[in-house]
């Protein structure tokens, strides 16, 4: 085999390796949820240094932006539901994918997501497929609302406001249409 001072047990991974084939090349896209599961079968959510698991940090970026949409709070077995009651609704593969991921909860949602929605389906059968996906796919995880990030800082954004329009009131009166200054004495 290959005698480069291998001992036998390296020599055997060796050419069990050699041997590997690959079963299903481009088996298919993958749902988010699916690409979150293998980032995380990796170790990408067990370190927080983001150093010991043998993630990238491209794969932990795409982990990070994962974990706050709708995949992080899906299970294989909602989306086999999913997948079996829209089945009657006769939806391309790239569709039934996109409706997983992006979770559409409102009609107006679905439009973009299903090609020429409007002529193969009637408004009736867009809103069974929102009921669909709002009954069988959890929904994304809650968001930080703006008032819960400014909190403690609000009564500091308004001076800076009334700061900023008292300055500018004497300088409005003071200017011309073009922004000249204007001899007012």
């Amino acid at each position: 085999m290959l005698g480069l001072g291998f001992n036998q047990n390296q020599k055997n991974k060796i050419h069990s390796f050699l041997r590997m084939k690959i079963l299903q090349g481009n088996a298919g896209a993958l749902t988010n949820f699916e690409v979150l599961d293998f980032l995380r079968t990796k170790g990408a959510s067990k370190d927080p240094t983001r150093v010991i698991a043998k993630v990238s940090q491209s794969e932990y970026k795409v982990y990070d932006y994962l974990v706050n949409t709708a995949a992080c709070d899906q299970s294989r077995e909602n989306i086999n539901e999913f997948v079996k009651g829209v089945k009657r609704h006769s939806l391309a593969k790239a569709e039934v994918l996109n409706t997983i991921n992006i979770r559409p909860a409102a009609p107006v949602e679905i439009f973009p997501i299903i090609e020429n929605c409007e002529p193969r389906f009637p408004d009736e059968e867009v809103a069974e497929i929102v009921e669909l996906v709002i009954k069988t796919l959890p929904p994304p995880p809650a968001k930080t609302k703006p008032e819960e990030i400014t909190e403690g800082n609000e009564e500091t954004a308004e001076d800076q406001k009334e700061e900023i329009t008292e300055g500018n009131e004497e300088t409005a009166e003071d200017q011309n249409e073009g922004g000249e200054q204007m001899n007012t004495s």
